[in-house]
């Protein structure tokens, strides 16, 4: 049984005041570069550094917590440009080693002439003073909380739900929990740009980094250089409405999937229409409901398809899953992936989520939201809209919300995938809106999380050619379906994201 549920987890991670400070003060630290600590992967010249800053920035001379950083230096400092900073969505995923991945996933040489590739693991994070919730084995797949099928099974998740904000309330890294946040992170990533000794970054964001991102142009607008924003979330980041959003991700892409399986029909057996692929997923999770295989119930089921969604790599994969599960036997010749720490990644992800907007209390709220979501997105509204242990957090936020507004340089660019799962077009749009003229977005026929250096050229060129020359469309514009190569595309990610952004 506990073969079966890894193997499942594979799948779905193969796939979250007083006053408001307006800016972070000037860093003083220069940062010392050595070597970096245990990566689990080769350096190939990835060098790091520490620097101290603020746990709380409204008292800027009080308790300091440490950031870790990673730099590729540019290839050819004769035409080095800057520095580009990065992050690769979570929250709570680790970005040291995402300037590797970069490189990894084909990135240009122009790129790699241009910038100075910097990586972080933002606060609560990897080597960043990680945070716990002390999570049970159980709760180590994702945080997004488990379809239910009636209110009383909203009731039963919120029990659950409860005792994960008590464990993070009482954990040993309790004292840091209101100070992880995304509007401390970008002051974080303000004290770095000094620290580099430079008046302005250029950033990429993927998924939640793309909110960081936001956050970060809105506080210091007159640091950023040039911002690129992949696969973006709403204005108000991964709040109640963004997680219910996971619903309409999952109906919008889930088509893809169901053409691909039946294009294969005679391979995997799923159905020889989408149609019928369409119809196998509910029977499948229903029987699951009643009679689970191997550990794997209707809600696991659920769970690992929406994240199987998030890239066309593990459609075979998740095909392979729903034939096993047809026959009553799940499939046990899946490797899993070599993967980060998931309790400090789950755990720092619910303290950003929570920390960051107020998110209903009433568990009658939530049995509302599931009612309807489970009629009006019958695929997985039930478990988008379910109860999250934010609904019971033990810190108020320490500050508003940041609001994302235009004000500032017209100098963001957006990229974004019709048929998104995680983060789907509808936020984008939103952002997009906030942002106003001071960006431009690009929108790509394709599905899945996730689009640069993938499979669209017109997306990969848009994004290089803004980065390394400044060219960016005067307009917003449209990147066509292409024919997808012999390998689908690259994952930047390459960690266990949850399912979430």
């Amino acid at each position: 049984m506990q073969k079966a549920v890894s193997i499942v987890a594979a799948v779905v991670l193969a796939v979250l005041l007083v006053s408001s400070p307006s800016s972070a003060a000037e860093g003083s630290d220069s940062l010392r570069w050595g070597p970096c600590p245990d990566l689990g992967t080769p350096a190939n010249g990835l060098e790091c550094a520490t620097l101290a800053v603020p746990l709380d920035y409204r008292r800027p001379a009080g308790p300091t917590i440490e950031i870790a950083v990673s730099r590729l230096p540019s290839t050819d400092p004769a035409k080095r440009r800057g520095v580009l900073l990065m992050n690769p969505g979570g929250p709570g995923g680790p970005g040291l080693t995402l300037p590797l991945a970069l490189v990894g996933s084909g990135a240009p040489a122009s790129l790699r002439e241009s910038f100075d590739l910097i990586g972080f693991d933002p606060r609560g994070v990897g080597h960043s003073s990680p945070v716990t919730c002390d999570l049970p084995a159980d709760r180590l797949t994702s945080d997004l909380p488990p379809y239910a099928r009636t209110p009383a099974e909203v009731v039963q998740q919120a029990r659950v739900a409860r005792d994960t904000a008590h464990r993070c309330a009482t954990s040993p890294t309790a004292a840091l929990l209101p100070y992880i946040t995304t509007a401390n992170t970008a002051r974080d990533m303000d004290r770095i740009r000094a620290a580099l000794g430079e008046p302005k970054i250029s950033y990429f964001g993927l998924s939640y980094g793309t909110y960081l991102g936001s956050v970060y142009a809105t506080l210091f607008p007159e640091r950023t250089d040039r911002v690129v924003l992949d696969s973006t979330l709403g204005p108000t980041g991964l709040d109640v409405t963004a997680a219910r959003r996971f619903a309409l991700g999952f109906q919008d892409r889930f088509p893809d999937f169901a053409a691909w399986a039946a294009e294969r029909d005679s391979t995997y057996g799923l159905g020889a229409t989408p149609a019928a692929v369409t119809a196998e997923y509910f029977e499948l999770a229903n029987r699951l409901d009643e009679v689970p295989v191997g550990g794997v119930d209707g809600k696991l089921f659920r769970l690992t398809t929406f994240g199987g969604l998030y890239n066309d790599r593990n459609f075979p994969a998740l095909a392979q899953l729903w034939q096993a599960l047809q026959a009553g036997t799940p499939p046990t010749n899946v490797v899993a992936a070599e993967e980060p720490d998931v309790q400090n990644l789950l755990s720092a992800q619910l303290h950003v989520v929570c920390n960051d907007s107020d998110w209903p209390e009433s568990v009658a709220t939530y049995q509302r939201d599931v009612a309807h979501d489970r009629i009006r997105f019958p695929m997985f509204g039930a478990a988008a809209a379910n109860i999250w242990p934010c609904a019971f957090w033990p810190a108020d936020p320490i500050e508003p919300q940041v609001r994302i507004t235009d004000r500032g340089p017209s100098d963001i660019l957006m990229v974004q995938n019709l048929r998104d799962p995680a983060t789907p077009l509808a936020g984008a749009l939103e952002t997009r809106a906030a942002l106003g003229q001071r960006a431009r977005l690009v929108t790509v026929d394709n599905g899945g999380h996730g689009v640069y250096l993938g499979t669209n050229t017109c997306a990969n060129d848009a994004v290089t050619d803004f980065l390394t020359r400044g060219q960016r469309p005067p307009f917003d514009s449209f990147c066509a379906k292409e024919p997808l190569p012999a390998q689908p595309g690259a994952d930047l990610s390459n960690r266990t994201l949850v399912p979430v952004p």
